[in-house]
């Protein structure tokens, strides 16, 4: 007789696969990643994160010093400086690879000997809890698998999507302006290869369960190496279908249940996190029923908190933050404004108007930053991504161009995004405020790594230790963090509702689960001083109200809060610090 586990995951094989041979599937899913099938299940929307969790997100050779590998400079930095501040350390694919900055993996189960070893990203996750790309759409054309499907020879034969080019495939979703399909000679013939992202990263077959088993099996090293945290890459894109636009299929949603709820079984404190670079109604939809997600990315916070900045309107982060749905206990949101990746532009789509979107794109560029496309359903390129480094894209507005105020700006960006519902994400080029990387642009004919620059840590000591922007932004973003983690009105499942304090102000109010703590979170987000009347807020009668970030004191409810450009307050009736 088959127990719950079993029942359960031959419900997604059906559907996913038909009904032929899915009892004996199931087994050989339970088999890879080690399970007996009668695993007691999760308790049910269980929050495995509170408001201590931040993430900083980084390649694994990010910092390099001498001779000592990159992973153990990084675990050394990491141990010395964000000990209290940062809980998890997303390390970005740190597999051999051909292009993309390790996204065409060659070779899953191995560690890119020039970053380090399985050993040191074990020892990583004794002091952190570590975060692990699996990069599921595709692979690297120069990998095993690719060769042996060429010469129709496993493990490979049937691994990848083939398409026709007799089809019409004008509906297919692009994030790149390649050709679709590749030609490629193979032992049987002519083929021709689907190729979402570009023509080195070809996509594979989950039609195939012999993929959807090697997946597991990898899912099955990681965790054996103490990855807990997954993100699933570009995963929207991964079941095809000729004649649709081949993104968010009813398939994909199915095969990411079925990847959670067998993670679940293997360790009760997996994390599963979908990167889905989509306009937002989509992306909101990997949620599922509290059983895909347990954390989606908050795609559309970059591109509007962005242009909020250097607009100096809230409008529109305001009208989206209404809009957004509380999560359920069980999931929560990624936030996050800056990434490996540039500033994506689709999932501002609808959010901002095609003159807005034009306009933040002519800034960045002003501001040094490049412009990825994609190719749109009529065939013309369309802006995708904005590339620019953070720290210059916040270095003045687009009124009056760079300014005095770029230090202030930077902060705040991360005040507002630490304070939201949700669990932070800081890129570790942000934690350094560094600057835009044109050399590396010029080296690797790549606009995004123009926010991919390589550290020295002789240069960074120096940068940290002395009094330079680098320092002082470092400083303060681990201060709010350590902040942050104090207070049980930021758990990432807090209550959350927007105020109605102006174009200027943007501002939000945040309670505890036990409602004993609430937090008023008020942002000037212009170049302007700001006031603001106190009883505008729905304060606590008869209790002092603590400004975290500055230490100031409010006993008069009838006081008025004086803004600088760019200051925020975090306004608490229970401060908690250390």
């Amino acid at each position: 007789m088959s127990t719950t586990l079993e029942q359960r995951i031959v419900a997604h094989l059906h559907l996913l696969y038909g009904q032929e041979n899915v009892n004996e599937l199931c087994q050989l899913c339970l088999k890879a990643l080690r399970l007996s099938g009668d695993e007691s299940p999760p308790t049910p929307h269980s929050n495995v994160w509170d408001e201590r969790d931040a993430l900083m997100i980084t390649y694994g050779d990010t910092l390099r010093d001498g001779d000592r590998t990159p992973l153990k400079t990084l675990a050394d930095f990491a141990c010395s400086h964000l000990k209290g501040s940062i809980s998890t350390i997303h390390l970005l694919p740190f597999f051999p690879y051909s292009s993309d900055d390790g996204f065409s993996v060659m070779d899953y189960t191995t560690v890119n000997p020039s970053v380090g070893t399985w050993e040191e990203v074990e020892s990583l996750s004794h002091h952190f809890k570590v975060m692990g790309d699996l990069v599921i759409n595709h692979c690297s054309a120069r990998s095993l698998w690719f060769s042996n499907y060429l010469e129709d020879r496993e493990p490979g034969r049937g691994y990848f999507y083939e398409g026709n080019p007799q089809h019409d495939l004008s509906a297919v979703v692009r994030p790149r302006t390649s050709p679709l399909l590749r030609e490629v000679q193979t032992t049987n013939g002519t083929r021709y290869v689907w190729c979402t992202f570009s023509h080195d990263q070809v996509d594979l077959n989950f039609e195939n369960p012999k993929v959807l088993l090697e997946f597991l099996g990898i899912l099955r090293l990681y965790l054996d190496r103490g990855i807990r945290w997954f993100r699933m890459d570009a995963v929207a894109f991964v079941w095809k279908k000729p004649g649709t636009p081949s993104i968010n299929l009813p398939e994909t949603h199915e095969l990411i249940r079925l990847l959670r709820l067998l993670l679940e079984h293997a360790a009760k404190d997996v994390v599963v996190i979908t990167e889905t670079n989509i306009p937002n109604a989509e992306n909101l939809t990997y949620f599922g029923n509290a059983n895909e997600a347990h954390l989606i990315y908050n795609f559309s916070l970059p591109p509007l908190l962005l242009n909020t900045l250097v607009t100096g309107s809230c409008q529109h982060l305001k009208s989206w933050l209404m809009s957004m749905p509380p999560a359920q206990y069980g999931t929560t949101y990624l936030n996050f404004i800056a990434s490996h990746d540039g500033i994506g532009l689709r999932p501002a789509e609808g959010l901002l108007s095609d003159w807005e979107l034009s306009s933040l794109v002519d800034t960045m560029q002003r501001f040094g930053g490049k412009v990825s496309s994609r190719t749109s359903q009529d065939g013309q390129p369309k802006p995708y991504e904005i590339n620019i480094a953070l720290w210059d894209a916040l270095k003045g507005t687009v009124l009056h161009g760079p300014d005095q105020w770029q230090t202030a700006r930077f902060v705040l960006a991360h005040g507002i995004m630490m304070g939201l519902e949700g669990i932070p994400g800081i890129y570790i080029h942000s934690l350094f405020a560094t600057e835009n990387d044109y050399d590396r642009v010029e080296h690797t004919g790549q606009f995004r790594s123009i926010n991919r620059h390589i550290w020295s840590m002789e240069r960074l000591r120096e940068a940290l230790s002395t009094d330079t922007h680098h320092a002082y932004v470092f400083n303060q973003i681990r201060r709010l963090l350590k902040l942050r983690r104090l207070q049980k009105a930021f758990h990432p499942n807090a209550t959350q509702y927007v105020l109605h304090t102006g174009e200027q102000l943007f501002s939000f109010w945040r309670q505890s689960s036990d409602r004993r703590q609430s937090v008023f979170a008020i942002h000037n987000v212009s170049d302007r001083p700001q006031t603001l009347n106190l009883s505008e807020l729905n304060l606590i009668a008869n209790a002092e109200w603590t400004d975290l970030v500055s230490g100031q004191v409010y006993c008069d409810r009838l006081a008025t809060l004086q803004l600088a450009p760019y200051q925020f307050v975090w306004l608490t009736n229970h401060p908690c610090v250390e």
